[in-house]
């Protein structure tokens, strides 16, 4: 596993890059038919950054395609993310598309792109493996989500552990390049750590252990932006003790 000094940094990396968190400026529902971009009043789709007029996006049934004022045509690609992106100086434009509607995500080239991140002295109790269980049957669950509309999962696993004097069945809602993501809240969420949840990422899995380290759990995006969409946890992931680990936010 890698070390936590170097997960920090990671993450740290991530969310100050160029398509990280820090610098998205504008998330703008898609209509269909060729759509105006910029920042004037003209436009169908007008940003808070960036030129007057800075092209026409038209979405089609194979992709995504920008045409600039010089008559250019630019074709949306694959991202690492999962979402088309093109780069139209001085932006990085995505198609970011939820529940079906495609949506105009924007980042800021120009931004400066910086975070102060604060975290928990290290707590190795709160290094846990923890029992990796298979449902017999998949479940569904409604989620909340902030800034976006509630979601169904599909939830397939659990990991169960004991801390506290509590067992606690934790439910992974999501997953990410092929590891369980688990969102929860605990009793420092809204004091010492951001009110909706954190997200903690699953490592180390085998057929039936799991390991759980809280002190990589992270603050979600949507506290760095009013454009980001985030799930809230699932009730079984509402914990009614302090987890003293991981990123401090406020």
């Amino acid at each position: 596993m890698q070390s936590l000094e170097d997960w920090k940094a990671a993450r740290l990396a991530a969310l100050t890059a160029e398509d990280g968190w820090v610098n998205l400026t504008d998330r703008v529902e898609i209509a269909p038919g060729p759509q105006h971009v910029g920042r004037g009043p003209g436009n169908d789709l007008v940003l808070s950054v960036g030129p007057d007029h800075l092209g026409v996006l038209t979405l089609t049934d194979g992709g995504a395609q920008f045409e600039t004022p010089d008559a250019k045509r630019h074709d949306f690609a694959p991202a690492p993310g999962g979402f088309p992106q093109l780069r139209v100086p001085p932006l990085l434009l995505e198609i970011h598309t939820v529940d079906g509607v495609p949506a105009l995500r924007v980042r800021d080239l120009t931004a400066q792109r910086s975070a102060d991140l604060h975290y928990f002295p290290e707590n190795p109790a709160l290094v846990i493996r923890a029992r990796w269980e298979r449902l017999e049957t998949p479940d569904t669950a409604m989620i909340g989500q902030r800034g976006g509309a509630d979601m169904q999962v599909t939830l397939t696993h659990v990991a169960r552990f004991t801390f506290a004097g509590h067992e606690i069945r934790l439910a992974p809602t999501h997953w990410k390049g092929g590891q369980p993501m688990f969102v929860f809240r605990d009793a420092t969420s809204g004091h010492e750590t951001y009110a909706a949840a954190r997200f903690l990422m699953g490592e180390e899995m085998t057929d039936d252990a799991i390991t759980l380290d809280f002190n990589r759990a992270f603050t979600p995006p949507c506290a760095f932006t009013p454009h980001a969409i985030c799930p809230l946890p699932p009730r079984q992931n509402i914990l009614v003790f302090a987890v003293t680990a991981g990123e401090i936010w406020g």
